[in-house]
């Protein structure tokens, strides 16, 4: 009775206990919300490359030769509307995911487009999956989700000639489970509702499908049995095959007479100029592969070609297209694109901008317009493939790690898939980032990459097959140096001495940068530069050797390094520690050494069966803390694995309450090196952000697209993102971030990072990558929308202000050419906003409808401590801001002093000068109304006559100041430029980023002082002799103030 009571008192607690858990979960919220309305000016920027990324889908428009639609494999869809010079993204903020997998113009009403999700060139590295099916009746302007959202792949998208409402979809399906939704999907309903019309079963998808279009009830459809596991790509077997229907879909006939008994992955194309010629390209063992044809719409068949070159490398390829308006005229696409004239008895090569090719649009009113996609972009021809459009004005590119280094600017580099490994500038001082701001470096593609971050003049670099190699910045050389260097193309991992990842770690060691190690299934470390390598563990995988043969299979074999299994993919060095070494493995193991590598332990979190380890990242605050992320999409399990260890991993705790996308699993995960607590997460469709140390996620995006975050880094105080679609992206300062808490006052200001002396223009150009804005960028927090209210800035250099903001715009400003710019306001949203000091001080004051040639900018101030003071309605909030000077330029503070001093005395002069000649000019304002008022007046003659001298004279000063004359730029070549352009134009001679004056600058500043004190002196003589002589005469004359204008 006593135990029964105390299990009864057991089963009410654990009862109670876990139901306060359930509603503890349900309630919990994070102390701080974030959300993008509170965020006014802190956004990513995109900084490029602007060198195109994989894209597998695009279309023309018929009708309308100068647009087109690309899809990217990460990015989303773009559009051009003059044939390739530029490319807009069309559908940021309105897509789910980012990976494209086909598109389609309607024929009949060109507004319509429909986008099919997930790429179809289905890898093992590098390949997001869709969510189903877009479509814009408006030509990409808006769009609308329309269904199909788990069939992850999508191939092709078909719409009826005639009646927009049918469409067909053909869907691959995931490729790392079985799923049923795959096949053939139709709507007669514009996507309202879909039918599966084609089902074989839930391991085989469409690859292809191809209509009739002189008669759209006939349908072919290319059906593929595969699946993809981490160590293989299975693809065919008995369940592949082609079909066709004659009644829309309803009922389908397997075609089999001529074709393998049993093939692989096929494509398949109907002639538009004769639709009883169809054309195949197939997958199958041995000789049997290669390019089949129907002469009688597919009751039989004959292989009319074997090349290899158009089925090599099948799961990746089997893409091919028949000419619209000529039935002997096909094309296969593979690495190369294959054109036939002969009806496919023969193929020659077409050179393209890129290889791997992927997908062909052929008008079919004018077979010699072309757009193809490949591993490179997109791409336009008007002259059958002679010539194409670039791919170097698309900013889609796939990158899968990121690093910075420490110079000033600081370069980011990372390998670009299907291209080579980059650096490239975080900004520079022209107007954008663009080609000879970035090179290529060691390695390739899967590059990892490595050096000293203080001196990059030595760079590691590495790709697939665990290829390695070291580059030198000042020869611009490379040199291999892998550990053992064996041929691994087509070799299954059994029979090499070493596995490697696709994308295989190597890092330098933060306590000493000439220590570097490289990971395979172990970890190996070199001191010398790659010349000798020592082995500094043991096998860290389970290293499965049922896992270890052909990459591919049954028909196919796949050895380019993909498939590669039980290896190393991400290795760390405690930054806190030399020789404590943090290793996770593609099979979900993880392991750390404490001692250089002497001793391993495995720390795997428990539940882990797989999955790849794909993030580890130590924390600045705390040696004993690290933060990891698995991945498990290859087990078709989308769910976000982040953990979190306080004790070199003995115990995890699972940290990834928020992260409920169901596209958007996390990938990688980075704390903040100043503030405690904050983590960012990139995931598989952007970022997401923690400020209680992964208790709570919440996503910001702040203008970065949906789009895979493959790396994170932060450096200089910058957040840097590796995307897989759309470049690299930077979120510069995140001190608004580190520094806003739970208790808000009505105003606050944000102590900047050090701002360095960089001058960079910001360029909405076309093809270049963005800079920050030049100056010192801070935020500020308001407790509510002030723009009713009085906000205002100022700039303090000691206690003099030099510079001042509101958030108003001057009543009555008004402009004209080479007038005054418009003042810059403050915004005053409730939330966090963001400002930008230029350097600069106050602006010059300007004169009315004067042409200044060299503006009424202020000069920059040099490098120091300045004080930023906020005041709204009378509530002031003041901090701190530093300028640094560019490190770059070799200069000293009795530089800096000396131009500062030149700089403040040439704008006090111009400053003296348009605020005298303003006054001068409201006197002869005054004399010219007197003049008027006192025509008829005998007794004011001789005051009338001095105020014409009094004008004369003021006007011959002015002209000596001045140039009235100028209305236009180019006036400044036609008339004579005066005093005021002479010294403004001597501010910009000195004003520059190295302080240096010249003895040439010096002398022409004495010369312009002296004749400026000339015209003081006049000026002067002007007010105390003949003004104060015209007012005399006036006061002698009694006349009265205000006179009154006799009636004519």
């Amino acid at each position: 009775m006593k135990a029964l009571k105390l299990l009864t008192i057991c089963l009410l607690f654990i009862a109670v206990d876990g139901y306060a858990q359930k509603r503890k979960k349900k309630t919990t919220t994070p102390a701080i919300k974030l959300a993008d309305s509170m965020f006014h000016g802190l956004k990513w920027r995109n900084i490029g490359p602007f060198r195109g990324g994989r894209s597998v889908a695009s279309t023309g428009v018929i009708g309308q030769p100068q647009t087109y639609y690309m899809g990217s494999t990460g990015g989303g869809v773009y559009k051009t509307t003059d044939a390739g010079i530029t490319w807009k993204n069309i559908s940021d903020g309105q897509f789910k995911t980012g990976s494209v997998g086909a598109i389609a113009v309607s024929e009949s009403d060109t507004n319509i487009v429909v986008v099919g999700m997930g790429e179809h060139a289905a890898r093992g590295v590098m390949t997001s999956m869709g969510d189903g099916v877009y479509k814009s009746m408006d030509a990409g302007k808006t769009w609308v989700h329309i269904g199909l959202e788990n069939t992850r792949h999508i191939s092709d998208v078909i719409i009826h000639p005639t009646n927009p409402d049918i469409i067909y979809i053909s869907a691959q399906g995931a490729q790392y489970a079985p799923t049923k939704e795959r096949g053939i999907y139709k709507t007669i309903d514009g996507g309202k509702t879909w039918e599966q019309i084609l089902f074989v079963n839930t391991t085989t998808g469409a690859s292809s499908v191809s209509m009739d279009m002189t008669n759209p009830r006939i349908l072919y459809a290319s059906m593929w049995q595969h699946r993809r596991y981490p160590w293989l790509i299975e693809s065919g077997g008995e369940d592949s095959g082609l079909y066709k229907s004659i009644d829309a879909g309803n009922t389908w006939e397997k075609l089999e007479k001529g074709l393998p008994k049993e093939f692989g992955k096929s494509g398949i194309s109907v002639s538009r100029a004769n639709p009883e010629r169809v054309f195949a390209v197939i997958e199958a063992e041995g000789k049997k592969g290669g390019v089949y044809r129907s002469d009688n719409a597919g009751k039989t068949w004959k292989q009319v070609n074997g090349n290899r070159v158009n089925i090599a490398r099948s799961w990746y390829y089997m893409e091919i297209f028949a000419d619209p308006q000529n039935e002997n005229v096909v094309y296969v696409l593979n690495a190369p694109v294959m054109k036939s004239i002969d009806g496919g008895k023969s193929f020659a090569n077409i050179p393209v901008p890129h290889g791997d090719n992927h997908h062909l649009w052929i008008n079919p009113y004018d077979n010699t317009n072309l757009i193809n996609s490949n591993d490179g972009g997109a791409n336009i021809s008007f002259n059958s493939g002679k010539s194409w459009s670039t791919q170097q004005n698309q900013p889609t590119s796939q990158f899968y790690r990121v690093i910075t280094d420490n110079l000033v600017p600081y370069n980011v580099y990372g390998g670009q898939q299907d291209n080579s490994a980059i650096a490239i500038a975080s900004r520079t001082n022209d107007a954008g980032i663009d080609w000879k701001d970035w090179y290529s470096v060691a390695g390739g593609e899967s590059a990892f990459i490595a050096f000293d971050p203080d001196n990059p003049e030595t760079v590691y670099g590495g790709t697939y097959q665990g290829n390695i190699s070291k580059w030198t910045k000042s020869s611009r050389e490379q040199k291999s140096i892998k550990e053992y260097p064996e041929l691994g193309l087509s070799i299954a991992p059994k029979d090499s001495k070493y596995r490697y990842n696709w994308n295989a770690p190597i890092i330098t060691s933060p306590h000493n940068r000439s220590t570097i190690y490289h990971a395979g299934n172990v970890v190996f470390k070199t001191t010398d530069g790659g010349t000798n390598w020592t082995t500094v563990s043991p096998d860290l995988t389970k290293n499965e050797k049922d896992k270890h043969g052909p990459g591919g299979a049954p028909f196919t074999n796949e050895a380019a390094g993909g498939e590669n299994y039980n290896t190393i993919t991400v290795l760390v060095e405690s930054q806190h520690e030399e020789g404590v070494l943090y290793a996770g493995t593609d099979d979900g193991l993880l392991h750390v050494t404490k001692n250089g590598g002497t001793d391993w332990e495995n720390i795997t979190p428990k539940g882990i069966e797989d999955g790849i380890i794909n993030s580890i990242d130590v924390s600045e605050h705390d040696a004993s803390t690290a933060y990891v992320v698995i991945m498990r999409y290859k087990s078709q399990d989308l769910k976000s694995y982040i953990f979190k260890t306080t004790d070199y991993g003995q115990t995890w705790t699972k940290i990834v309450n928020g992260l409920d996308d169901p596209n958007g699993f996390a990938r990688v995960v980075r704390a903040d090196k100043k503030q405690k607590g904050l983590l960012y997460a990139g995931t598989e469709t952007g970022l997401y952000i923690s400020n209680d140390d992964g208790a709570h996620w919440q996503r910001l995006n702040l203008g970065l697209p949906v789009v895979a975050i493959n790396d994170l880094t932060i450096q200089d105080n910058d957040l840097v993102a590796a995307t897989s679609g759309r470049g690299f992206w930077i979120l510069d300062d995140l001190g608004a971030l580190q520094q806003m808490g739970t208790s808000q006052k009505s105003v606050e200001i944000f102590k900047p990072k050090p701002s360095y002396r960089i001058f960079g223009g910001v360029s909405k150009a076309t093809g270049q990558g963005q800079n920050p804005k030049s100056g010192v960028t801070f935020d500020y927090y308001l407790d509510k929308d002030a723009d009713t209210l009085d906000l205002k800035l100022e700039i303090l250099q000691g206690s003099k202000v030099i510079r001042a903001y509101t958030n108003k715009t001057p009543k009555g400003f008004k402009s004209w050419p080479g007038g005054p710019s418009k003042p810059q306001i403050l915004p005053a949203k409730k939330g966090y906003n963001r400002f930008t000091w230029d350097f600069n001080r106050d602006a010059l004051p300007s004169i009315n409808k004067v042409f200044v040639f060299g503006g009424h900018g202020g000069s920059s101030v040099a490098p120091g401590d300045y004080k930023l003071r906020l005041t709204l309605d009378g509530e002031a909030v003041e901090t701190m801001a530093a300028i640094l000077p560019n490190p770059a330029i070799n200069s000293t503070s009795s530089d800096f002093a000396e131009q500062q001093d030149i700089l403040v005395a040439i704008e006090n002069t111009v400053r003296d000068m348009h605020q005298s000649v303003n006054q001068m000019r409201s006197a002869k304002a005054q004399l010219n109304s007197y003049a008027k008022l006192l025509k008829g007046n005998d007794n004011a003659k001789a005051l009338i006559e001095k105020g014409k001298a009094l004008t004369k004279r003021i006007n011959s000063w002015e002209e000596n100041l001045i140039q009235a004359k100028q209305k236009t730029f180019q006036d400044v070549i036609n008339f004579n430029n005066k005093l005021n352009a002479q010294l403004i134009n001597l501010k910009g001679y000195i004003d520059q980023a190295n302080p240096k004056v010249t003895s040439g600058a010096k002398e022409r500043f004495k010369d312009l002082m002296q004749d400026w004190n000339v015209y003081k002196n006049e000026r002067d003589a002007i007010i105390n002799t003949e003004m104060s002589a015209y007012n005399d005469l006036y006061k002698s004359l009694n006349l009265p103030a205000l006179i009154l204008k006799k009636n004519d």
